[in-house]
């Protein structure tokens, strides 16, 4: 099964599209998921839920891994998938995780402009992104730009994503 959100399907053979649910830049954690993929990070901020790295490293593999794998694409799916998130939390942790406010309009579904935080931490690597290039990346790549540009994000995947994003021609 595809990762999924919002009705979108990241199953499209293109570059920069997570076939297993995972992106190029992303795949020196794939096999163990220490860290939380971007695909499900996008299910959790659709759905209104944070998940802590501390919470989702007590998951079991076989939890993360069916995470991963669950449709959250129409309102039922989110909540089905919510659902299942705050019981494993709890299961493993004794406390519900935290909720996220939902963004009417989330920033990686516009592709009327490029947002600010992307255009400068763009500009601070040397990479011109334009609107067309936006607009043609998926929601979920838009997301991990916008994740990956965060101040308090480590950056350092922010280059290679563009590269696999087909952003820039090459990496340096």
């Amino acid at each position: 099964m595809s990762p999924t959100a919002k009705g979108y399907t990241y199953k499209v053979r293109s570059m920069g599209s997570p076939d297993d649910g995972f992106f190029a830049f992303e795949r020196d954690f794939a096999s163990s998921m220490v860290c939380i993929p971007m695909a499900v990070r996008l299910k959790l901020d659709e759905c209104g839920i944070k998940v802590s790295l501390k919470e989702w490293i007590k998951l079991l593999p076989e939890e993360r891994q069916r995470l991963l794998a669950e449709p959250a694409a129409s309102p039922d799916q989110r909540g089905e998938f919510a659902a299942q998130v705050r019981q494993l939390i709890t299961a493993r942790l004794g406390t519900a995780p935290a909720s996220l406010e939902v963004p009417n309009d989330p920033p990686w579904n516009r592709t009327t402009e490029v947002p600010q935080e992307i255009a400068e931490k763009a500009a601070a690597e040397g990479i011109s992104i334009t609107v067309d290039s936006w607009a043609a990346l998926s929601p979920l790549q838009r997301f991990a730009l916008l994740k990956l540009c965060r101040p308090r994000h480590k950056n350092e995947n922010f280059r290679p994503a563009c590269h696999e994003f087909g952003l820039i021609a090459e990496d340096r």
